[in-house]
């Protein structure tokens, strides 16, 4: 199922690394996802880390895969720091995603919206339902599908859509890692008419299955460092070589700034 070019809202935004990161803080970026949910729209959300940007300039289909998303968060601080060297000097904190999922729980919660979790695990996704219950016991939790970890097929796709449909569900939120999420949310733009959040690794992290790390490691920039420390195999290629490549090559995009 292919996705479609959406028109861009009226969210102000920065180009870093080429990838266009709106200039949100919570608020607005919750405003809008439950604008979007109150009116049924088709309405495509990511939360960038470095991890991400440099993705999209390793693969220029996944950078075309973001552009589609209507908005994309500061998730990383490194992200949110590039910003503030670039002009969005308003940018006090980065919208990081699992604590943005946390919000829109809350609002959507208030405002008796329905969420719908797609992907990880049948036991992250129990767990992920029981801890958010508890924490927002008027939460509507419309239903849950597990991820394939695999692509899947035009049948099973269009059964999850009539899925996800048949529930109601005014908000979906997507934890499948980076890039497969993205890749999944802009598919689905115009398909599944809901606010679509990409969130990462929140699913696992609010099931309690994974550590987040400590506040004062997340305000330095150093989450990065945690996370590696817990999963060096999977993680280190990502931080160890990606980081500061980024570092590198955003300092090009900066001397270029201030030199044009």
């Amino acid at each position: 199922m292919g996705g479609r070019l959406i028109e861009m809202t009226s969210i102000a935004s920065l180009s870093v690394l080429g990838v266009r990161v709106s200039r949100v803080d919570y608020a607005s970026a919750v405003d809008a996802i439950i604008q979007a949910a109150r009116d049924r729209r088709s309405f495509g959300v990511g939360a960038l880390a470095v991890h991400g940007v440099m993705e999209a300039q390793r693969n220029h289909a996944f950078s075309e895969t973001l552009q589609q998303l209507e908005l994309l968060t500061p998730d990383g601080q490194p992200v949110r720091w590039a910003m503030n060297l670039l002009g969005a000097r308003e940018m006090k904190q980065r919208v990081y995603g699992p604590t943005l999922m946390l919000k829109v729980c809350e609002r959507a919660a208030t405002e008796g919206l329905s969420i719908f979790f797609y992907g990880n695990t049948a036991d992250v996704l129990n767990r992920l339902s029981q801890k958010l219950k508890e924490k927002f016991p008027k939460l509507i939790i419309a239903g849950v599908i597990e991820d394939r970890f695999r692509d899947a097929s035009p049948e099973e796709d269009a059964k999850d859509v009539r899925l996800i449909a048949e529930s109601g569900a005014r908000i979906v939120m997507v934890g499948r890692g980076c890039p497969r999420q993205e890749k999944w949310v802009a598919s689905h733009l115009g398909v599944i008419h809901a606010p679509m959040l990409a969130v990462g690794a929140a699913f696992d992290f609010h099931a309690g299955v994974k550590p987040q790390a400590p506040r004062i490691l997340q305000d330095y920039g150093l989450e990065w460092l945690f996370r590696l420390a817990h999963e060096p195999r999977r993680l280190w290629r990502r931080y160890l070589i990606l980081n500061p490549l980024f570092v590198w090559r955003f300092s090009q995009q900066l001397i270029r700034s201030k030199v044009g």
